[in-house]
């Protein structure tokens, strides 16, 4: 396990820097859908739609979006003709990377900031959630035809959703808890990871269970790990973009030893991104908790030590061969087997 700061002292607008040359820094998504506000059945510009909002946010939150990446994201959907007026003509995402004007705007000092967390994540959320109210229903105006802004956070994002659902689903029994205190959560699934993140350098750019053991257990003591390719992650068939390249994106599912390792570790992930050292790429991968039991349900106890499992008296972990293939081409991975396959970039 990692010897870094402790998860609890650190803040919202902390980041932590994780074995292999990855950090996680914080920053603000907003997921956004357009629709018409009119009776116009002009194309939308989805230019136009990214400059207002730019606009929008300096002007009003003093926000600055550089034009030149993809912080800000506008994706047309495909066959607007064919499409119900109230039916969205657009989607997309914002995300706010540059969180250091908070310190002044929330009237938290930064060497203060242990001393004072609770107190800035209360006002970091209220202000988050300020400014998604702003933002939802605002009307775009694009030289005379009128879109309406729908904003919202996304569902991985917010931590306090996530934990009223697992308490609700823990006091009810559903979904395979019993109603008892042992029955916590204790597994996490990160979603839009980069494979190559996680990968043996030089070895094989798939990703690796003894790499991605190493980042992973800087958040506590790991019960059962499982990585794998993630083809079907990211792709709308119904926008406009880019194919997914199949063998990119990871799924990384972890079990903890510790309830409270997987509280402070999903607490510390939301809202967060991966960062690469000496790369300008940002993942803003998915986390959420696992409600249907991964590892309790889905696998047999041979299935089961085919993963990697703890060995009894040390941090690390026995890497037992390879496990069978999902039908989605969906792969366990040990580093000792792991057969290499061209990457594409």
């Amino acid at each position: 396990m990692s010897s870094g700061p402790a998860l609890d002292s650190l803040g919202p607008l902390d980041s932590l820097h994780l074995e292999s040359g990855l950090s996680l820094v914080p920053r603000i998504k907003l997921l956004l859908t357009v629709f018409r506000s009119d009776k116009s059945v002009s194309p939308i510009d989805d230019w136009k739609v990214k400059r207002s909002i730019i606009d929008y946010l300096k002007n009003s939150h003093s926000i600055t979006i550089p034009e030149d990446n993809d912080d800000l994201q506008i994706r047309k959907f495909k066959d607007l003709k064919k499409r119900k007026r109230e039916d969205p003509v657009a989607r997309g995402s914002l995300v706010i990377r540059e969180l250091g004007f908070l310190w002044k705007t929330l009237g938290v000092k930064k060497e203060e900031e242990n001393e004072r967390n609770e107190e800035l994540e209360k006002k970091y959320a209220e202000w988050r959630r300020g400014l998604v109210e702003k933002m939802d229903g605002m009307e775009l105006n694009l030289e005379g035809t009128k879109f309406k802004l729908s904003v919202a956070l996304p569902a991985s994002d917010d931590f306090e959703a996530m934990r009223k659902d697992w308490e609700e689903m823990v006091a009810f029994g559903t979904r395979g808890y019993s109603r008892s205190s042992r029955q916590q959560p204790d597994t996490i699934i990160l979603r839009g990871v980069p494979s190559r993140w996680f990968a043996e350098p030089r070895v094989s750019s798939k990703p690796s269970m003894l790499v991605t053991h190493s980042i992973i257990s800087a958040f506590g003591q790991i019960r059962n790990l499982d990585v794998a390719e993630d083809n079907g992650y990211g792709g709308d068939a119904d926008e406009d973009g880019p194919e997914i390249v199949p063998g990119l994106q990871c799924k990384i599912v972890v079990r903890f030893e510790k309830y409270k390792d997987f509280y402070s570790a999903l607490k510390f992930l939301c809202g967060r991104s991966f960062q690469k050292q000496g790369s300008r790429l940002r993942a803003d991968y998915e986390v959420t908790w696992d409600k249907d039991g991964f590892f309790r349900n889905s696998r047999t106890q041979t299935e089961e030590r085919s993963r990697w499992e703890p060995a009894r008296g040390t941090g690390l972990g026995n890497y037992r061969g390879e496990a069978p293939r999902r039908n989605y081409h969906g792969t366990r991975f040990s580093p000792d087997e792991a057969r290499p396959k061209r990457f594409r970039e």
